[in-house]
């Protein structure tokens, strides 16, 4: 119930803060698992995928921000586990794996921090790894702007990435997170 109310209050929010622009809603299934990959340039980025993807996304954030109870009591609320970043961290994995079994979408920024320049970075594993371990619907998304008050934020859902020939050549989740920052950086084109 808290993260209905919470998606509405930032929708109401974003919207007189931002021209927010969403496209491609349609991609994302609505039944079964799903990986919404997106690049990340602001600390807003996570409730726009959030408030614009037409499911409720489970995010991985950074455990130094459930050091506060309230805080951390809050974005589990809203559907946020914790994940160490920097190492292998094997309960987050599980539990991300946990929401795909369970037929929910996982949100992921592969880059696993806010690019500083706003150009797209190095992906990390993790993401590939969460397409080869489940049977999730990939969905590239970019985020472009720069949340300039009143500026114009963009947010395009991309076609499902086809990973079938890289799971059966058992692809190394490397190759497969490269393949999927591949189509973030062709929606990024796409706006050029």
């Amino acid at each position: 119930m808290l993260y209905k109310i919470s998606k509405m209050i930032v929708l109401l929010l974003f919207r007189l803060l931002f021209r927010m622009e969403v496209t491609g809603r349609n991609h994302v299934p609505k039944t079964g698992p799903v990986i919404i990959c997106s690049n990340h340039i602001s600390n807003l980025d996570p409730p726009m995928v959030g408030i614009t993807s037409p499911r409720d996304i489970y995010f991985m954030a950074k455990e130094e921000l459930f050091s506060k109870k309230w805080l951390g009591w809050l974005l589990s609320r809203l559907h946020a586990f914790p994940v160490k970043r920097g190492m292998r961290d094997r309960q987050a994995l599980r539990m991300g794996l946990k929401v795909l079994e369970e037929q929910h979408t996982l949100g992921l920024f592969p880059e696993g921090t806010r690019s500083k320049t706003g150009k797209l970075g190095k992906g990390l594993a993790g993401a590939g790894f969460f397409a080869l371990r489940s049977e999730a619907v990939i969905i590239p998304c970019a985020i472009i702007g720069s949340y300039k008050l009143f500026g114009k934020v963009k947010v395009i859902y991309g076609q499902p990435i086809d990973l079938d020939y890289m799971r059966k050549n058992r692809a190394s989740a490397q190759e497969v997170t490269d393949l999927i920052m591949n189509e973030i950086q062709k929606l990024l084109n796409s706006n050029k």
